[in-house]
Order: structure tokens, then sequence, then C-alpha cells
């Protein structure tokens, strides 16, 4: 009934019509703020010394101009390179202002307008703002809720964020002399600071994880930890060659739970996004008996080449896990009803269980587990590796939460309040969340910020959010037992059955025998000290 209404049900047909208007502007400027993001071909142009540091298999990518000069576009991977790993302090400012500045006026004209807009449609189905209607569906509930959330996290984070940042400017000090510092400098000397810190070559590191090894070893881990039995389904009717198919038991009854499709590696014409996608959500019949539930993993692997196995990236690895935790989702899940059922999690709680089985990657009884060396797959990688890639994922945690932060304040704001001039906001944010750290001049971050233009508006703090209550979950259950079954049913039973049939706060009450808490994440994210 709640979903009719806030489809107008309860609206007279003047303003059922209005509110389809209104839904049709948002939608047609949310896909022009993105295609123009898209479209955008502005370019730099650098001398070769201009970006020292950068390695040579990216020069030989750029193009090049008649005086030898290479073209550096606006694109995420070319911006990217350069401000991790160009040694030109310059350099890396003049690409950061052009990257703010993208589609700087007309993407912000059109993110005023949908503010509005978004804001007159909230006020036809009776809310006071936009914020209110979004986050009235979702776990949090109320915009004022999610600023107290932000807030709290954000200060709590602030000693740990003020060492982190202290180092950096430390580093440039040394390095560019009294030069001072930016928000272009943060990526290049974290870079910096963890290859100093850390002896963790991810390079080299690839070479322990050969895909077939890390895919058993997740196997292996899900049915351990549930209570789970995989069977691939031998000479199925699939759609490519690559792609095989597995049903899932129940270790205990036999029961068959479900089944999932893995279509892991990379090829032409195929949907080119890594993420999971029911064909089937599970039910209950009126009859009484089970709708089983179907799921399709998606992946983007490369295939192994001349007898040489593929091998993941550890951010790869990551991915997997986390993919594979929705996997889990659909096929735990016993809802009644399939509008509860896959992914019909809470929005603000949809991501908590893969977020949690991300949390064995970074274990050394994991990285054991699912390691070995390609060209001999009986030597996982060493001990003080495990223990650097753990120490590594907490480095500078606290300083780039902090700028997700900012971005989740001011996409809650201007989806709270009428008439917020977003230039000056993002002015007052910036130095007050970054630490001091000044906006750079003249540029529009808001003119490049799609979360906010279309698909998480008024939403962009859940992902904070989800981590916040998977941090919880796995410290105070799992971190000193990692294939503990009984936790692991538990986990299954009182969080993964329900689904979206129970409130996300109920669900994790029920599981911590408690209520939940910020202080795992915030201990997660300040206990790495410099």
């Amino acid at each position: 009934m709640r979903d009719f209404e806030r489809n107008g049900l309860n609206l007279t047909l003047t303003k059922r019509e209005e509110m389809q208007r209104v839904r049709i502007q948002i939608d047609k400027l949310s896909l022009q703020y993105i295609q123009n993001l898209t479209e955008d071909s502005t370019f730099l142009l650098f001398a070769e010394t201009e970006l020292a540091g950068l390695p040579p298999e990216f020069l030989k990518s750029l193009d090049k101009v008649t005086d030898g000069k290479f073209k550096v576009t606006l694109k995420s991977h070319h911006v990217g390179a350069v401000l991790e790993l160009c040694e030109v302090g310059t350099t890396r400012r003049m690409v950061a202002v052009a990257y703010g500045k993208r589609c700087g006026e007309v993407n912000l004209s059109i993110l005023e307008d949908l503010v509005q807009l978004r804001h007159k449609f909230a006020r036809l189905l009776g809310y006071s703002s936009y914020a209110d209607c979004a986050v009235d569906l979702r776990m949090a509930k109320t915009p004022s809720k999610v600023f107290e959330f932000l807030e709290d996290i954000s200060n709590s984070l602030t000693d740990s964020a003020n060492m982190e940042l202290s180092m950096l400017k430390d580093l440039k000090r040394k390095e560019e002399g009294d030069h001072p510092f930016g928000i272009e400098d943060l990526l290049y000397y974290v870079k910096k600071a963890e290859a100093q810190q850390f002896n963790v070559d991810f390079g080299a590191l690839k070479q322990y994880f050969p895909v077939n090894l890390v895919l058993s070893g997740v196997f292996k881990i899900v049915q351990d930890l549930f209570g789970l039995r995989f069977e691939e389904i031998a000479d199925a009717e699939v759609w490519h060659s690559d792609v095989c198919v597995y049903s899932v038991f129940d270790l205990s009854s036999g029961e068959l739970l479900g089944h999932f499709y893995l279509d892991m590696y990379i090829r032409e014409g195929k949907y080119n996004n890594t993420c999971v996608v029911a064909l089937q959500n599970g039910a209950l019949s009126s009859n009484g008996s089970r709708q089983i539930p179907v799921v399709l993993m998606i992946a983007q692997l490369q295939k192994d080449v001349s007898g040489h196995p593929a091998l993941l990236r550890f951010s790869e690895v990551v991915d997997l896990f986390h993919e594979f935790g929705h996997v889990v989702q659909h096929i735990c899940n016993r809802a009644s009803f399939a509008r509860f059922s896959g992914l019909g999690f809470d929005q603000d709680f949809v991501e908590v269980p893969a977020l949690v089985l991300e949390n064995w990657c970074y274990e050394s009884f994991t990285l054991k587990l699912i390691s070995g060396f390609h060209q001999d797959i009986t030597k996982p990688i060493k001990d003080e590796m495990c223990k650097a890639i753990k120490r590594w994922r907490c480095s500078f945690s606290a300083l780039k939460m902090r700028q997700e932060i900012l971005y989740s304040l001011f996409d809650q704001i201007i989806h709270s309040a009428e008439n917020v001039d977003i230039v000056e906001l993002f002015k007052h944010l910036h130095p007050r969340i970054l630490l001091g750290l000044p906006m750079l001049e003249d540029v529009n971050p808001a003119s490049r910020f799609p979360c906010s233009a279309i698909g998480h508006e008024a939403a962009c703090y859940s992902r904070i959010w989800s981590e916040v209550f998977a941090a919880d979950i796995f410290a105070s259950k799992f971190h000193d037992s990692y294939l503990n079954q009984y936790v692991g049913m538990q986990f299954r039973n009182k969080v993964l059955a329900p689904g979206g049939a129970k409130e996300p706060i109920e669900v994790l009450t029920s599981f911590l025998g408690r209520e939940p808490s910020t202080q795992a994440f915030i201990d997660s994210k300040s206990q790495y000290r410099l």
C-alpha cells in the first residue's frame, strides 16, 4: 500500500498527472547531467617532463600532438593516474582544477533544477522536502538522523584524520619545499606514504591469486560458514561456454535451496559491469511449496591465455567476495514473498551482508587459503605480506572517510532545504570537513557528482551507513572465529533468511543481542597509527 501511495494512489487525478510530469522532467535532466559528463572531451597538454613519475606504459597510451606534448583527458582513468603518480605538483593542480570545472555551469544549473523538481515531487506526496521523502523509506528514517550519524562519525575521526594529514604535509614539505598542501596532493602523498610504510607490491601480489584458486577458496569459506553445499550442474543449458551453473543444498538436510550462474570472464558484447542479478526470487507458493531463487553473478575477469592462468588483482579478489555475498543473500533468503526476497532489503541495509564478507579478504587465514603462486600453487603468500595487507587496509582511512562524509553531507543538505546556494555550500563544507583544506579555485564539485544527479540522491550517506553495521557485525561476531558455523548459521537464519520482511534494526538487534553500535567502525578507521 505504501508503494502504491508513493506512486500517487491517494492523489487527485490532476495532482497525479502533475507528479508524472515532474517525474519525466527529473528523468530527462538526470540523464542530461550524465550525458554531459560522458561526452565531455576536454583535454590538457603536457610535456613529458611535466608528467614525471607516470609509468612508461601510461605515457604510451596517451595521444600526442605535433609538438610532442601528451594529451591528458579528463576521464577518470587519466585523472586518477596523474593525481596518484605524477611527481610534478603544478601538473597535479592543473589537472585537478580542470577536472573540478568539468561541465561547470551547465551541470550546476541542471542540478539546481533537479533539486527544485525533487522538492516539488516530494511536496505532492505530502513531504516537506525530498530528503524527507527519500529517507522515510530507509533504515535512517529521517534526515535529522542522517545528519546526526554523519556528524558523529566525522567528529570521532577528527584526531586520526589530523594525524594522517599532518604526515602527508610533512612528506610534501620534504619533497616540494614550503608549497602549501592542497586537495590535489592527497592521492599522490597517500600513495607515497603507503609505499614507505608497507611492503605491498600489488603488481607482484597478483601472481598469487589464480582465479580458480580464489574461487574455490570463496566456495569453501561460504559453504563452511553458512552450512551449504555447492554442486556444479554438468552439461547445463547456458548462453556461453564460459558460463557454469551450481545447485546449492543445505548441508544438514540436503534441501535444495537454489541455483546460481557464474559468468566470470570478459568477452566482446557482454554487459561490462560486475554485479549480481536475480533471475528468479525465492517465494512461497499458495500451495505451500517454495519457488527457489536463481541468481546470476557477472564479472569481468581475464581468461586463461596460452596455458597461463587468469590472475586477479587484489581489488578483484575483494570484489569477488563482495558480489558472492550478494549471491548468498539470494540463496539463503526464506521470505514468503518475492517482494522481500533476493536483494529486497531496506536500501540502507542491502549492502551489509556483502560488506561483511569482504572482511575475510584481509585475514591471514583466508589469504593463505585463496592464494598460491601461479607457477606453484602450493606456495601461498607469506605471513609478512598478510600482515602488511591488513595494515594497508586501515591506512589513511580516517581522512578518506571524511572525504566521503563531505559529499554525503552536501547531498543531504541540498535535498533537505529549499534554495540552497550549491556553490557557497561546498565552499563552506569543504574546509570544515577536510580539516582546513580549501577548495580549488573556481571549481564546481557539484557539476561532476553524478551520485546526487541520479541513483543516490539524498542517499549518498547509505554506503557509510552500511559499512558501520557491517563492521559491527564482523567485529562482534566473526573476528575471533572466522569459520564458526554456529555464528554463520545464526547470521544465515536471523539476517539473511528474513530478507526485507523484517525491519533491519530488529534483525540486527536479534543477531547481535544488543543495539547496533558505531564503535567498531570508528575503531577500524582509527586503529592505524603512523
